[in-house]
């Protein structure tokens, strides 16, 4: 096996893991109203940070607001709940462990 073939053995590996990772994880949404009476979409359960901050940002794109990823839970501004749904299932996790609370 040459060095080549290695490296790409490894990084398939730590995919697989990434994605074993992503159907285990309980994640949970729920909008909530802020301090100013304006509804918030929160997003927790995630169990790698980085991850979780690679995932505030492309939802902060897909959904055209602002949000930030503080205290290991995801918020953004507005009620986005079943639209972070249909994003996070697009992006791998597993629908059956995504739980929507309005």
């Amino acid at each position: 096996m040459d060095e080549g073939s290695k490296i790409i053995g490894a990084s398939d590996e730590i995919g697989i893991w990434e994605d074993l990772l992503k159907e285990q994880q309980k994640i949970e949404v729920r909008v909530e109203k802020s301090k100013y009476k304006k509804e918030i979409t929160v997003v927790s359960g995630f169990t790698d940070p980085a991850e979780a901050k690679r995932i505030a940002s492309l939802l902060k794109t897909k959904l055209a607001c602002g949000g930030t990823y503080k205290n290991d839970e995801i918020t953004l501004q507005g009620n986005h709940a079943n639209r972070v749904k249909e994003i996070l299932v697009a992006e791998g996790y597993q629908e059956s462990n995504i739980v929507v609370t309005p």
